[in-house]
């Protein structure tokens, strides 16, 4: 019998809970249905198979000897289904959490609450693997990017995790304090820019600026892009909120700010489908640290 031929599962679930309870009754509690719905079951399995599996007995039942045979089998099937299943779930919740971040949002935001997740979770085994490209999400491999953008990719999930302003920047010692720049004018400047991005050009091309194919372009590490940026060496386009505390200060001075569409941010980007419980935990842990530091005093 192949199995698109067995009997229904709900019939077969009926019957095993029957066979261990020894009552309808006791077996419809164990189902959270009625006993009535579990004795329908039973009766259609019995017509089904052409052979009488349980015999009422006092208040309760007794099976038949063709009911025993059949729920031998059926305990033994259920309990490597189980086995199988817990293997499974033990498998997806052991394997290390693999979280793609930007590198700029990785050094500037995520890693300083990194010892948080950790004491809210210790038994999850993190690898945080920041990149500027676009990573292939593929099962056993990264479970969610954070990448920054209007959430418009298609074949992933996408939710927003924080808004946030692009703003162009640069040392005072660079750029000056007073003059104001058209963007077709910060051409002129050297630019620092992460690896493996490209929102000068998406930044450049929005303000109707054709890019220049001469451009001074560093490309480094996002790490690399922050440090060069403090010391004068370039400008850069980057998420205001890791530049504040240094605009405030005057150390940096913006030079055009990007006005917000009401997408634009960094996003949870995983691919369709079930989490497992690592990846739920992380989302429910991030999306926390994130409400808390938008709502934190500037």
């Amino acid at each position: 019998m192949k199995w698109r031929d067995l009997p229904s599962l709900g019939a077969l679930r009926a019957f095993s809970a029957v066979a261990e309870t020894k009552s309808f009754s006791a077996a419809g509690r164990a189902l959270n249905v009625t006993h009535a719905a579990v004795s329908q079951q039973v009766r259609g399995l019995e017509s089904e198979l052409g052979a009488e599996l349980v015999q009422r007995q006092g208040r309760g039942v007794a099976l038949t000897a063709e009911g025993e045979l059949l729920a031998q089998s059926l305990a033994k099937g259920f309990s490597e289904i189980q086995d199988g299943v817990e293997r499974l779930a033990s498998s997806g919740a052991m394997r290390a959490l693999n979280i793609s971040p930007t590198p700029t949002f990785a050094a500037h935001w995520l890693m300083a609450r990194i010892p948080d997740f950790k004491r809210e979770y210790p038994e999850t085994e993190l690898i945080l693997n920041p990149t500027g490209q676009v990573v292939d999400l593929q099962p056993g491999g990264v479970d969610m990017s954070i990448r920054f953008g209007e959430g418009d990719w298609p074949g992933v999930e996408v939710e927003l995790l924080m808004p946030t302003d692009y703003v162009v920047v640069g040392a005072t010692s660079l750029v000056g304090e007073d003059k104001i720049y058209e963007p077709s004018e910060l051409q002129d400047f050297p630019w620092l820019i992460e690896l493996g991005t490209n929102e000068l050009a998406t930044w450049l091309e929005k303000q109707g600026v054709v890019p220049r194919t001469n451009l001074n372009l560093t490309q480094m590490p996002g790490y690399m892009v922050s440090d060069s940026l403090r010391r004068g060496m370039g400008i850069t386009v980057t998420g205001r909120m890791f530049v504040e505390a240094e605009i405030q200060a005057g150390s940096l001075r913006v030079l055009f700010e990007e006005v917000r569409s009401g997408r634009s941010g960094y996003y949870l980007v995983r691919r369709p489908g079930v989490m497992r419980p690592p990846l739920k935990n992380f989302c429910t842990w991030i999306k926390r640290m994130a409400r808390e530091s938008l709502s934190a005093p500037a």
